[in-house]
């Protein structure tokens, strides 16, 4: 891959992202709570790879990734590219 996937495409894929996201923020809480609470390492693994899976599927979804909306970036941005 040389871009970044954003959200979007069809209606099934992009609710599959949504699905990505509220795991990936589950994922981080986990993480957190693995500093205060004994977690088994296998869930963190186990939620790590279902946002990979759901990725997938969402690429899946937008005609194995033909349809994929991808970030370019500066494209249709008036200002400049941060540098450094």
């Amino acid at each position: 891959m040389t871009s970044f996937v954003l959200p979007g495409g069809s209606e099934a894929s992009a609710l599959l992202h949504i699905a990505r996201t509220i795991v990936r923020r589950a994922e981080r809480e986990i993480t957190e709570l693995a500093f205060q609470e004994p977690i088994t390492p296998a869930v963190i693994r186990y939620v790590n790879r279902l946002s990979d899976l759901l990725f997938v599927l969402a690429r899946v979804e937008n005609d194995a990734g033909a349809s994929d909306v991808l970030w370019h970036p500066g494209a249709g941005s008036a200002a400049p590219p941060p540098t450094g």
